[in-house]
């Protein structure tokens, strides 16, 4: 299961050097005193007082940029204009864009897309609303709606700065799932005013997808969002998170010879993730979940200011342990953790069940690193994509949407999502199955349409579809 980080990077340095004072290779020397690979070099401009180049250099390490512009400052005569990577570069402009499906090539395609004959197009949704579900995009369009409050595991940066990570959602809806996303980064966190602003955007969408809202609020602005709106509303830091580990745990439990009834399951961080993974879990029949957070092991003994702690003790550890970390793993079969890097030692690990399941899902840092306890663990998954068993919501929100929208329900309930998650545990077939391959890969393309067929069904099943497809 070891595997060795892959730290390397690709960065491109602008330099301009006066000639009167240094030359070039003057550069070259300091890049490769602090350890910096020269691999392309390109001239930008040039004249009899000063030269400006982009370098292209390999660089190791966590400290390396930093080095390496400290060792240019210091050589009189060059000028460090700005640094850029690849990823930097392929966020110039924004990563996504609109284009049309049919071209305007003279006046007639002019006025059947816009005036005057698009009016009759109008007429009819305004006789029949439905209609906007065949007539415009709304069928096939989801906003990825933030607020920019809990981005990645970035923090409160807010709105501007969340955009990236809308963006690349956007892309993976897309190529994924054919399914047109737009990001949607509101400039409020009160709830009340994200409420209204989404139920105010929710016309041109045939789907809600709320993205990087920190917890408590996340729960209240889905819940009303689901009762007031008749689209589906899925946060993805909730559910999807749950249904791809609720995938993974499955086919875990299977390759250990466990049931999810008699598995004693510890979660660890009991937020908007830790909280959804636990619903779904009791939804899929498990019987002994015990969460841990700040306070210790929750229990119904116990008040908690948090809402959602209050619930989960309520809710779980049925025989009432008390303690804390040491004391809710003796004995366990699964530790979930999606709390903070290096909670969990070995100790810990050495104390559970047998061959213990762990999903250490916290980022970018684990709560442990599978190399510390590869000898002691049945199966072990990260949500890293540089490990084995990748916990990743992109095996899931493409495809529950895609089923979603295609069968026009109005929510994606716990039937569609136990469905989800089902889909994704099965295209992985039992010859396969491993402790290094229990949860499939994001580009495997089996994914997405079984996930779609399996929700689609749900939604029929459940009679919440609005649309009956053949399958």
């Amino acid at each position: 299961m070891q595997m060795k980080m892959a730290d390397g990077k690709t960065i491109i340095l602008r330099l301009e050097i006066d000639t009167q004072l240094a030359q070039f290779g003057r550069a070259a020397t300091a890049i490769e005193e602090a350890k910096g690979d020269i691999v392309a070099i390109d001239v930008i401009q040039t004249d009899r007082n000063k030269s400006i180049r982009d370098l292209t250099v390999k660089i190791t390490g966590p400290e390396a940029e930093e080095r390496l512009t400290a060792a240019l400052e210091a050589v009189p005569g060059i000028r460090l204009l700005h640094t850029s990577d690849r990823t930097f570069l392929l966020h110039l402009g924004g990563k996504i864009t609109i284009q049309p499906k049919t071209p305007i090539q003279n006046r007639d395609d002019l006025s059947r897309v816009y005036t005057p004959d698009v009016a009759r197009v109008c007429q009819a949704i305004h006789k029949d609303p439905s209609k906007a579900h065949t007539l415009t995009i709304k069928r096939n369009t989801v906003a990825v709606v933030s607020d920019g409050s809990a981005v990645l595991g970035l923090g409160n940066i807010g709105p501007h700065a969340a955009m990236p990570v809308m963006e690349g959602k956007a892309m993976l809806f897309k190529q994924f799932a054919d399914v047109d996303a737009f990001p949607i980064c509101l400039d409020t966190q009160d709830t009340d005013e994200v409420i209204a602003a989404v139920k105010q955007l929710a016309p041109a969408f045939g789907g809600i997808n709320l993205e990087d809202i920190a917890a408590p609020r996340c729960f209240e602005i889905e819940s009303r969002l689901r009762q007031e709106l008749d689209i589906p509303v899925f946060h993805d830091d909730q559910h999807g998170t749950a249904v791809v580990l609720y995938a993974g745990l499955l086919n875990a439990l299977k390759l250990t010879g466990r049931s999810l009834s008699e598995a004693r399951i510890v979660v660890c961080g009991i937020g908007a993730a830790g909280t959804a993974c636990t619903k779904m879990l009791l939804a899929g029949g498990a019987k002994y979940i015990v969460g841990i957070d700040r306070p210790g092991i929750l229990c119904c003994d116990e008040r908690y200011d948090n809402s959602m702690w209050q619930w989960y003790g309520e809710n779980t550890n049925p025989t009432r342990i008390r303690g804390g970390l040491k004391e809710a793993l003796e004995g366990a079969d699964v530790f979930i953790g999606v709390s903070a890097g290096g909670l969990l030692t070995r100790e810990h690990v050495m104390s559970m069940a047998k061959d213990p399941i762990v999903f250490a899902m916290a980022n970018p840092e684990p709560e442990i690193r599978p190399e510390l306890v590869e000898d002691i663990v049945g199966v072990f998954a990260t949500g890293r994509s540089d490990y084995p068993n990748q916990i990743n919501n992109v095996l899931c929100f493409p495809g529950i949407f895609r089923g979603a929208l295609d069968s026009r329900a109005p929510v994606i309930n716990e039937a569609m999502k136990l469905a989800a998650a089902e889909a994704i545990a099965s295209v992985i077939g039992d010859e396969e199955l491993n402790r290094m391959y229990i949860i499939p890969s994001v580009f495997n393309t089996k994914v997405v349409e079984e996930v779609r067929r399996r929700v689609i069904l749900a939604a029929q099943q459940s009679g919440v579809s609005r649309r009956q497809l053949r399958e």
